[in-house]
């Protein structure tokens, strides 16, 4: 608009020289010199006026592509985001499962330990025992000796070598049952262990054996049965070293069951017990996951 104001008050002004110099008696060339520069400043500005408009039609080209590159980036940059939060969600995923493998692997040293100190306990009494054994034998050899009757001792001594009942060794179901968990066994293992508790179901490992009939239920996915062997756990052998991490899982067990109120009652429970310890961790790890509190409120 400035500049068709300017050309039109050029084309006035020109007209009026044109009107002055036809009224007036100014020389013709010098009326002829003027008008040319006048025509050459108002093409001059006509042009300036076009070139104008060609650099503002250019740079309303050059400001869309900048705008439609920048909305393609921003949703390169949503699909990038998206994939990265479902990449670490699947690092969750996975971190808990091995947070689990590695659990089992830190339990089973603790018991591989526990198992190691009864078998030194029962090695030292068995020690005693046969000291025990060999000087009663001797003092029967020594009394049947002097009687003039050897063969009784004998026959006696066989006896009482002779187990009571044909029970298979503690060692061997515990280390077989603990070997075939590992593997996925679960079936095997189970029967292993239930074996242990039957016939030594009074020893120190026997809690221990119950937690793992537990576990082969729980790594089956059998949850419900695995709660049922958890409540044995925690409520037949009350001093277990097992207590914490069976609670933790028969909670678990229970939230994967759609029982989240209990089971979000069961890991209250683990942390108000056992602060400090690595089933309290993950006890307030599953809790955050729910969007649960640590206590009831």
């Amino acid at each position: 608009m400035r500049f068709r104001n300017v050309a039109m008050f050029g084309a006035a002004v020109l007209a009026g020289l044109i009107a002055g110099s036809l009224m007036g008696p100014a020389p013709v060339n010098a009326v002829a010199r003027e008008l040319i520069e006048l025509q050459r400043d108002v093409t001059s500005l006509l042009q300036g006026q076009k070139d104008l408009s060609t650099q503002i039609t250019q740079d309303h080209t050059v400001m869309r592509t900048l705008v439609e590159q920048s909305s393609d980036n921003v949703g390169k940059l949503s699909a990038t985001m998206s994939g990265l939060q479902k990449s670490v969600q699947d690092v969750q995923a996975n971190g808990g499962a091995r947070l689990d493998t590695m659990s089992t692997q830190v339990q089973g040293v603790s018991d591989n330990l526990e198992e190691i100190k009864s078998r030194m306990g029962k090695l030292n009494q068995q020690l005693v025992d046969l000291q025990n054994t060999v000087q009663s034998l001797d003092a029967k050899i020594s009394s049947a000796a002097s009687a003039g009757g050897t063969s009784a001792a004998p026959t006696g001594a066989t006896a009482a070598a002779t187990p009571a009942s044909s029970a298979p060794s503690a060692d061997t179901l515990y280390s077989n049952g603990y070997r075939d968990l590992s593997t996925g066994k679960y079936e095997l293992a189970r029967s292993e262990f239930q074996d242990y508790l039957k016939y030594f179901g009074t020893t120190d490992l026997a809690s221990n054996a119950q937690f793992y009939v537990a576990e082969s239920y729980y790594f089956e996915k059998n949850y419900q049965q695995a709660v049922a062997e958890y409540d044995k756990l925690l409520t037949g052998y009350p001093k277990s070293f097992k207590l914490a991490p069976g609670r933790l899982r028969k909670g678990l067990a229970l939230i994967e069951l759609g029982r989240k109120t209990t089971g979000i009652q069961e890991l209250r429970e683990v942390i108000k017990r056992f602060p400090g310890s690595e089933e309290d961790r993950r006890a307030r790890a599953r809790l955050k996951e729910l969007g649960a509190a640590v206590t009831a409120g």
